[in-house]
């Protein structure tokens, strides 16, 4: 019998940590190549110089003829992607989460190389885009391509996936422990310490090669606070609600684009250049609105922005943003909602408070949060990315407003809306199973009717022609179980010629019948059915070996209907008290 613990981790865990190591460096790295590629890209485009020094598109003095460039690079990577692979098209977490789920979380080399090439082209002239999505890919790429060289099960390539992916976001923004809640969120649709310590490795090795490569220090310093006290709170839960209709109105928005671009007569592979025109013009109204925005963020953080310009960054924003990722280049979703929400925040905190740096932060929390449904990333990436961890609270109380007024208004998240249009839902819920927490001897039935070992066949036959159940268990003189004799199998030997006085134990019993103790969990017997191709197990005293119940399907099934049944009731249970406080009144 299996030792009884809390979690299933066993050695192995340690061998998926010891490679993390490997693939956090890979993230840190990938994290570091990409930021190069997008400011030589921005500087080849923009001034005309090679060079890998971080350079502002808005200092370009392009003017009008900026409009091409945009274009330009879209043509690019509409050709990558058509001839190339067509998965580094879009902001590639959906990407991710397809391969984890669907695709035994293989990621091929391709990938690893075109995603953070196409995604360079596509900020670095000046697409409306972030570099954390496509680094989330490229990481996840690496820990995938690695796992693929080593005979790993499907899930330990997937925790090696999404160590890469978590990885590869520390490296870019400095974020630890958002990274490893946005593994826990997003990207690994379970909760065990097989996984939980790897990304943890990978993400801590990825931070520590992060001064050497990027920077150290958060990304988005500002001064500027405000007094964490009751008002506060309650400010941040309303701008929390708000920010949860931004964001599903970002949503909604997006997916009606796309359904724009898929409704237009010409290949896909043409639709980023027509989304590049509403960027190139989008570029001409507001600068600040190209490229990945990074400038932009830390403006808004540090309240230097008029009103005018909010609300222009705002505006345009949203709708370069919306229509380039709706024509499927490539590029991140992150940066764009941090912009946008903090844009929004800052507006609600020129009449708040502690002025719109501060709210600008809530702002971004509120979005990203509703957006990604990821309210614990968000309320931890806020404060990460600034140093404020004072804030943490009221970042808190907005996140979870947002997602609640999200997880409300939309059935999926902007991340999920695209698996689910093609043919593939997730439910992005965990609880424990019933089965988890059930035994063997609470969902048995106890005592069940048997066939003796010496019962002859010819009466085997003629009992199964009366009997009540399908199938019943064998036992010898001790009262062990040796075999389970079913009305098919009497079937059949009414078709066969056997022998005269031929018993059932000499016909069953070859000593190889599965058995379970009491105290067996029930996931583990449903898993034992599945592997044995059996519908009863048998339930047997563990010191004696006696037959003391037995467990059908359908007792496996009783014990999840009866936790549904429990939700049920307890609610019917809380409205009927309700109507009768009510009468009382």
């Amino acid at each position: 019998m299996p030792r009884l613990a809390d979690h299933s981790a066993d050695t192995r865990m340690l061998l998926l940590a010891g490679m993390a190591l490997v693939v956090g460096t890979g993230g840190a790295a990938s994290a570091w190549l990409l930021l190069h590629l997008i400011a030589i890209v921005t500087n080849l485009a923009w001034f005309g110089r090679f060079s890998v020094e971080p350079a502002l598109i808005i200092d370009s003095t392009l003017g009008v003829a900026a409009l091409l460039i945009p274009i330009v690079g879209s043509v690019i990577i509409g050709l990558m992607a058509r001839f190339g692979s067509d998965k580094i098209r879009g902001h590639g977490i959906p990407e991710a989460i397809e391969a984890i789920l669907y695709g035994q979380s293989k990621l091929s080399s391709k990938v690893a190389i075109l995603k953070p090439l196409s995604s360079a082209i596509s900020i670095g002239t000046g697409g409306p885009f972030g570099a954390e999505g496509p680094i989330i890919m490229t990481g996840g790429a690496i820990g995938s391509i690695f796992a693929q060289r080593f005979r790993l099960t499907a899930a330990e390539r997937k925790t090696l996936l999404v160590a890469g992916a978590a990885a590869g976001m520390t490296g870019i923004f400095g974020t630890p422990i958002a990274a490893i809640l946005l593994a826990l969120e997003v990207l690994l649709f379970e909760w065990k310490p097989r996984s939980f310590v790897p990304v943890v490795v990978a993400v801590l090795t990825a931070l520590a090669w992060r001064p050497y490569l990027v920077g150290e220090g958060p990304l988005f310093p500002f001064d500027a606070s405000f007094a964490i006290d009751t008002t506060t709170l309650v400010l941040a839960a309303l701008t929390g609600l708000l920010t949860g209709f931004v964001a599903a109105g970002l949503s909604s928005a997006l997916y009606r684009i796309e359904d724009g671009f898929h409704a237009l007569p010409v290949h896909w592979m043409w639709w980023p250049a027509l989304g590049a025109v509403v960027v190139g013009i989008g570029g001409v109204i507001e600068p600040r609105v190209l490229g990945a925005g990074y400038n932009s963020i830390q403006d808004l953080l540090d309240g230097s922005l008029a009103l005018k310009a909010m609300l222009l960054l705002l505006a345009v924003k949203a709708v370069v943003w919306l229509v380039a990722l709706g024509s499927g280049t490539s590029g991140g979703i992150l940066a764009p909602l941090l912009i946008i929400g903090g844009a929004f925040g800052g507006l609600i905190g020129l009449m708040l408070p502690g002025g719109p740096g501060p709210w600008a932060m809530i702002g971004m929390t509120g979005v990203m949060a509703a957006a990604m449904r990821a309210p614990l990333t968000a309320a931890l990436f806020a404060v990460e990315l600034t140093g404020h961890f004072d804030a943490l609270p009221a970042t808190a109380a907005t996140a979870g407003a947002a997602y609640a007024v999200a997880v409300l208004i939309l059935k999926r998240s902007i991340l999920t809306e695209k698996i689910s249009r093609r043919g593939r839902h997730i439910l992005q819920e965990y609880s424990v199973d019933p089965l988890a927490i059930a035994q063997a001897d609470q969902i048995m039935t106890p005592a069940p009717e048997t066939l003796a070992e010496d019962m002859p066949i010819v009466d085997a036959i003629r009992f199964f022609e009366q009997a009540q159940h399908r199938s019943y268990p064998v036992i010898d003189a001790q009262g062990l179980p040796i075999a389970i004799a079913s009305r098919a199998d009497a079937l059949r030997w009414r078709q066969t010629n056997l022998a005269e006085g031929v018993t059932l134990g000499e016909l069953l019993s070859d000593g190889s019948m599965p058995v379970v103790h009491p105290a067996t969990p029930a996931t583990d017997i449903a898993n034992l059915m599945i592997a044995e191709d059996m519908g009863r197990i048998c339930v047997v005293d563990p010191q004696s070996g006696a037959l003391i119940g037995i467990i059908a399907r359908r007792n496996l099934l009783s014990a999840r209907a009866g936790k549904l049944r429990e939700e049920r009731e307890r609610g019917a249970h809380e409205t009927r008290l309700a109507w009768k406080r009510g009468e009382k009144k």
